[in-house]
């Protein structure tokens, strides 16, 4: 693995398909077949969400976040830090859904590198009373249950109930009916592992009460600046999400776009932090984020083996069967996927790709890294 981490903004090596021991035609075939194989989704995203593309009638699936037109397929293949290949308009700063958990586990992990959460297997109610962990379902649930999708928590956040995502089923094309949304009787917290956006935004809150300030100001100070990212993303919450913390107005941010919000960020700093958590939380020699929390997010879950903290692993080859069983990822609804391999020294951002053939680019790009 090499060092090099590229420079602010524009300043960025690349390196060509010889120097890097791939396939030039083969390459260039996977980023066709990327381009080709777009999105389905809408690319006016306010249409998509209001056209049931969660499957939710009003007012679960009501928009009470911001959300803006989708851009065209593009991304990046970083080979050693360098720029490998790159398609479409990657500067762009779009919607990118559940890629934002991820970026919750960061800033988990801040907070656990500063002390502020002392044991991610203590009750998180120890140190948030907000009234959220008061209920006998809710006063055991850990950090760890919340940054593994074991939690259980029981609750309405900002208007949305636990409930609207209890019996998701990730497998299932947008808009196929489904028992999503119907009663679960709720196990006791860390026994069932379940995707439920509602308690991602409570896992959302309660770092916010813990770091005191409000979350996309951690990432930028601590992380986003550091690596050299844009000026052009923006972390958004609801326009019901405004709380009080030490008596100032802060808004919690969303942990994806489900009901709007969430990250909006290009796929040029998608890369930068991908390669951040590739050099282990290193950069430029500079340690940002502790290599235990890397560890620790691709760990797999007991409950579901091909889970993190907020990040998909790829041990059991379940999700993507073309990349390395070492590959491990933050995805989104769109498709919207930032690949990182740390033994390939590969990190590869992929916007809007048709979620059905996401496997095809990987075997593609496979072929070409021989």
């Amino acid at each position: 693995m090499t060092d090099y981490v590229p420079g602010a903004g524009d300043d960025w090596a690349r390196i060509e398909a010889d120097e890097a021991g791939a396939d030039a035609a083969a390459l260039q075939e996977a980023v066709t077949f990327a381009v080709d194989h777009e999105s389905k989704m809408n690319r006016d995203i306010a249409k998509a969400l209001e056209g049931g593309h969660f499957s939710e009638p009003p007012p679960l699936g009501d928009i009470i976040g911001p959300t803006a037109p989708r851009g065209p397929a593009a991304g990046l293949v970083l080979k050693g830090g360098r720029i490998l290949a790159e398609w479409g308009p990657t500067d762009r700063a779009d919607i990118t859904f559940s890629c934002t958990k991820s970026y919750l586990s960061i800033v988990a992990g801040l907070a656990v590198d500063d002390g502020l959460i002392p044991d991610v297997d203590d009750p998180v109610g120890a140190l948030v009373e907000d009234g959220g962990f008061d209920a006998a379902q809710n006063k055991t649930c850990t950090w760890k249950h919340f940054l593994q999708n074991t939690s259980e928590w029981e609750g309405t956040l900002f208007s949305k109930p636990d409930l609207v995502d209890r019996n998701r089923d990730l497998s299932l094309p947008p808009g196929t009916p489904s028992k999503k949304g119907t009663h679960r009787d709720l196990a006791a917290p860390g026994a069932f592992w379940e995707y439920n956006d509602v308690r991602v935004n409570r896992l959302s809150l309660s770092l916010l009460q813990v770091h005191k300030k409000p979350l996309p100001k951690v990432l930028k100070t601590r992380i986003m600046d550091p690596i050299g990212a844009s000026d052009t993303w923006s972390w958004n919450g609801y326009i019901n999400s405004w709380v009080e913390v030490d008596g100032q107005p802060m808004q919690s941010v969303s942990g994806g776009a489900h009901w709007g919000g969430g990250l909006f960020i290009s796929a040029r700093d998608h890369a930068r932090v991908g390669l951040l958590m590739q050099r282990r939380g290193m950069w430029g020699g500079v340690p940002l984020l502790s290599p235990d929390w890397i560890d620790a997010c691709t760990t797999p879950c007991e409950l579901n083996p091909s889970y993190g903290y907020l990040w998909w692993l790829n041990g059991d080859g379940r999700h993507v069967p073309s990349a390395p069983r070492t590959s491990y990822f933050a995805m989104g609804v769109g498709s919207n996927v930032i690949w990182i391999d740390p033994e390939l020294d590969l990190v590869c951002v992929l916007r809007w790709i048709d979620k059905a053939s996401l496997d095809g680019f990987a075997k593609r790009l496979m072929k070409a890294l021989g």
